[in-house]
């Protein structure tokens, strides 16, 4: 349960309500309820097949989307936790923030956002919204899972102004100008610097980085110095480790004191401040920040471009489009729910077929639907 909240929290009894009115929960904060149902919901158990630098049919050791969710829920919670914010509806933010996303990580979205150029395009965030509004069917009573207005408006991080003004007061923000919610900034906030410092983890992992590039970075140097010192006989897996697990301490220690010292240089005293102020609250100090960035260059360069990664994606994008124009072809591939009489209908049902499939079922249904010899 949460402690005591600061003015400039969202309240812990739904502000703006869901669409379909229900009874409160007798036990839960509304924002309680609504991270319950995102773990409950199928989505989220396909994260766990779902990839994020590695695809999951690479090996069971590496990251998938549902361990780098998890990781982000645990930082995001202690960051809100630490600046009084309401904890359930961070967690239930940052536990969502990677539903929308298609198989075989970022290039299976960009693959699926070409395909579906002339129909709207695909981004994984508006996806992860329109799945929580519509395509969960879990309940009686309603489509969806009927989360928190908060919750929808800190799953969508980003949008587009022309899809914002098609989706209303979940959106309204990208067509304002607003700030998202405190609890939505530390979300996105711990977002990155799980995946900077899990990312350096899984390429020393795969052996597409070498421990002495990683240390290359000052900071990672800095905290290699401290642990050797300590613990001089330590072998390289396990320095890597503690200078890791280091990292990520700093992190958030330094983005809870910026954030501290941010909110209160800017008074604000409650959320229509925060949502009115013209930067976000929740930041990084900038030395801190240039850090960080200069990690995410390292991994663009180092990782993300490794020949390795390259193949990865060539072939996840190869299958999304693939799919999709064999499905755009022929509709009657499509299993018999995902069918519809015209063609945006049509369109839409084979973006959001394949965005739902994990890495695994989008390989054996390009099999399924391509070659001979495999049951269909």
């Amino acid at each position: 349960m949460n402690g005591p909240l600061a003015s400039w929290a969202t309240p812990l009894q739904s502000p703006g309500g869901r669409a379909h009115p229900e009874d409160p929960p007798p036990f839960r904060t509304e924002h309680m309820r609504d991270r319950d149902r995102i773990v409950h919901s199928a989505a989220f158990r396909r994260l766990e097949q779902k990839c994020q630098v590695f695809a999951s049919y690479e090996g069971d050791m590496f990251r998938s989307r549902l361990t780098h969710t998890l990781e982000v829920a645990q930082i995001a919670r202690t960051v809100a936790s630490a600046l009084q914010l309401n904890e359930a509806l961070t967690e239930a933010i940052a536990l969502a923030h990677d539903l929308g996303h298609a198989p075989f990580g970022h290039a299976g979205q960009h693959a699926l956002d070409a395909c579906m150029a002339t129909h709207g395009g695909f981004e994984h965030n508006a996806h992860g919204l329109r799945i929580v509004d519509l395509l969960e069917d879990r309940y009686a009573a309603f489509p969806g899972l009927n989360l928190t207005l908060e919750t929808r408006q800190g799953i969508l991080k980003h949008c587009s102004r022309a899809r914002a003004g098609a989706l209303g007061a979940v959106a309204v923000r990208f067509i304002e100008g607003g700030q998202p919610s405190l609890e939505a900034q530390v979300a996105n906030i711990a977002d990155e610097i799980a995946y900077n410092n899990h990312d350096v983890d899984d390429g020393l992992r795969a052996g597409l980085l070498q421990p002495a590039q990683v240390l290359a970075y000052e900071p990672f140097a800095r905290a290699a110095v401290a642990v050797q010192r300590q613990w001089p006989q330590l072998d390289d897996r396990r320095l890597m480790h503690e200078v890791i697990r280091r990292s990520i301490d700093a992190n958030v220690t330094d983005l809870i004191r910026n954030s501290q010292e941010r909110l209160a240089d800017a008074r604000v005293t409650c959320p229509g401040d925060v949502q009115a102020f013209g930067e976000p609250l929740v930041a990084l100090s900038p030395a801190m920040r240039e850090h960080h960035l200069a990690v995410k260059r390292f991994l663009r360069d180092a990782l993300y471009q490794h020949h390795r990664v390259h193949r990865m994606a060539m072939k996840g994008r190869r299958l999304v489009r693939e799919l999709f124009a064999a499905f755009a072809d022929e509709p009657r591939l499509l299993p018999p729910e995902c069918q519809r009489e015209d063609v945006p209908a049509q369109m839409q049902a084979i973006s959001d077929y394949i965005a739902g499939m994990t890495d695994r079922f989008a390989v054996a249904e390009y099999r399924r639907v391509f070659e001979a010899g495999v049951p269909t």
